[in-house]
């Protein structure tokens, strides 16, 4: 008696970007890097004051705290999320580091630990919303962007933390690690948080499965990924980031401000997608948020030294945004 064996149904393999996409991800890496070029080359003709080393030290500074957000939500980004809870979060972990130091005594390693690790915390609560809670990340994240706005006043009592005592915690962010010349050692974290960033996501199975996910999470399921583990983990990993900006900026400003922080998100997400990475998910690069983070950084400096208004400055930035967005879309459609 013949028998007849059922067709064998192999398991759905992991995406991964394939080499298509790579190569569209370059093209747009190089276009952001031509448009850096460009804005740079076009300030320095309008303004003498622009490009000295002393004012390219400034815009590598001001890169630093939005372009470590922005390293963390490139991860969320690629999962097809959204965090606007950055901005507000790193405020929140400053306003931590400020009570852990100032108000609890600690050591500044434990203080500055500390606050990194609420960061992390803030990421968690988002990925178990998101991952377990199934919230859609756009009001999750908006929801955790209002509780650490008002957290961080009321943990404060609505008046800013100096760190007066505590010399070795404004350090971190401007002390001078280059003699002869201002390199802050902020800009040096930033590069090393830049480093970590792209290993992580090239070269190590978290970024696999977060390039997954975002490319199909379904798939990614059906394969054996415990997709809610890794999203939850993914959020982790970005509030991580979130907590080490919250660090450097109490730093920068030796003191720990509860107010302010919105805005600073949409910053950092228009960085992620100028550099390439999709809103819709399953692509994007580390090297691209960077160019997009100096894009945003030289905008707002070569406005500021051609004494262009406060309020022009935000049109030039929701502009940008909005192209940014736009682009994206196109990118999508031609897909």
């Amino acid at each position: 008696m013949t028998t007849i064996e059922s067709p064998r149904v192999d398991s759905p393999k992991v995406a991964s970007p394939g080499i298509v996409d790579k190569l569209r991800g370059q093209v747009q890496q190089l276009l952001a890097f031509a448009s850096l070029i460009l804005i740079v080359a076009f300030f320095a003709f309008a303004s003498p004051h622009f490009f000295t080393s002393s004012n390219i030290t400034s815009i590598l500074v001001a890169a630093t705290v939005t372009g470590i957000l922005a390293l963390g939500t490139t991860f969320v980004i690629i999962t097809g999320g959204i965090d606007l809870s950055i901005g507000t979060g790193m405020i929140l972990c400053g306003v931590m580091a400020g009570v852990f130091l100032t108000y609890w005594g600690w050591p500044i390693w434990a203080g500055v630990l500390g606050a990194i690790l609420f960061g992390a915390l803030i990421g968690f609560v988002n990925g178990i919303n998101v991952a377990v809670l199934k919230i859609p990340p756009f009001i999750a994240t908006l929801a955790m962007m209002l509780v650490a706005s008002g957290l961080a006043l009321v943990i404060s009592g609505t008046k800013p933390i100096y760190f007066k005592e505590h010399p070795d915690f404004q350090s971190i962010m401007n002390l001078s690690i280059i003699p002869g010349m201002r390199f802050p050692l902020g800009v040096a974290i930033f590069m090393l948080m830049i480093v970590i960033a792209a290993v992580l996501l090239s070269r190590t199975i978290f970024g696999r499965y977060t390039y997954s996910i975002g490319s199909n999470e379904s798939a990614t399921a059906l394969s054996g990924v415990n997709v809610t583990k890794w999203k939850i983990l993914i959020y982790t990993v970005s509030g991580l980031f979130v907590g080490v900006a919250g660090v450097l900026a109490a730093s920068r400003l030796s003191s720990a401000q509860p107010t302010g922080g919105m805005g600073l998100e949409l910053e950092a997400i228009a960085a992620v997608v100028i550099g390439g990475t999709s809103l819709a998910g399953g692509k994007g690069s580390i090297v691209g948020t960077v160019i997009g983070a100096l894009i945003m950084a030289v905008l707002t400096n070569g406005l500021r030294i051609m004494s262009i208004p406060q309020e022009w400055q935000s049109v030039a930035v929701g502009c940008v945004i909005l192209i940014a967005v736009y682009l994206d879309m196109l990118r999508r459609k031609g897909n």
